[in-house]
């Protein structure tokens, strides 16, 4: 979700083998420098895989580039790998989520398991929770929030909408992006 000159990303933490849970600490959000972070929602595996993949293509481009990688750019790089694999596809949903330019601007952007992009300037989700997510965050969302309003947003939509679908919840983190600084809460939920 997007605020002014701010971004929040946000998961829950529950994996899951359908209706069984197999953890409450899973991690879905990764960050790649302080104003870009990735989430992957999916397949367990999948999305073990993709993060170290995107990990080590990271560390190269850092290598080579000698500079952070573009929120835009790596959106780009995140779809090239998502195509080349359409075939036999990773089982994810990214989001990208960072601050770009000079100016902070914030960039987000989601990608389905072949890589064909969506941006926009509000909020995207994805997962199995996506439908009640969308209402609660359509119903929540203000443009040009402050860094602990967006926080409080977005921490109401996600609870909301977890504590209506019974393969989410289990607790969450929110992660805020700032020009300044970035921190990330822990949230309780719904633990049933």
């Amino acid at each position: 979700m997007c605020g002014k000159n701010c971004i929040g990303i946000a998961s829950d933490t529950r994996l899951g083998a359908g209706p069984q849970t197999v953890s409450c600490e899973f991690k879905k959000v990764f960050k790649i420098h302080d104003k870009l972070y990735y989430g992957l929602a999916g397949l367990g595996t999948d999305v073990q895989t993709m993060s170290e993949l995107l990990d080590f293509r990271m560390r190269m481009y850092e290598l080579e580039e000698e500079r952070k990688i573009k929120p835009s750019t790596f959106g780009s790089v995140l779809c090239n790998i998502l195509y080349s694999k359409r075939f036999g596809p990773y089982f994810t949903e990214p989001v990208v989520a960072g601050l770009q330019g000079k100016n902070n601007k914030p960039y987000l952007a989601a990608m389905d398991l072949i890589g064909a992009p969506v941006y926009t300037q509000d909020f995207l989700v994805a997962g199995t929770c996506s439908d009640n997510l969308y209402g609660t965050c359509e119903s929540l969302f203000k443009p040009d929030m402050d860094p602990e309003t967006l926080f409080e947003t977005l921490s109401q939509a996600l609870l909301a909408a977890v504590d209506r679908d019974a393969l989410s919840g289990w607790g969450a983190t929110v992660t805020i992006i700032t020009p300044t600084e970035t921190f990330t809460r822990k949230l309780q939920a719904r633990m049933d």
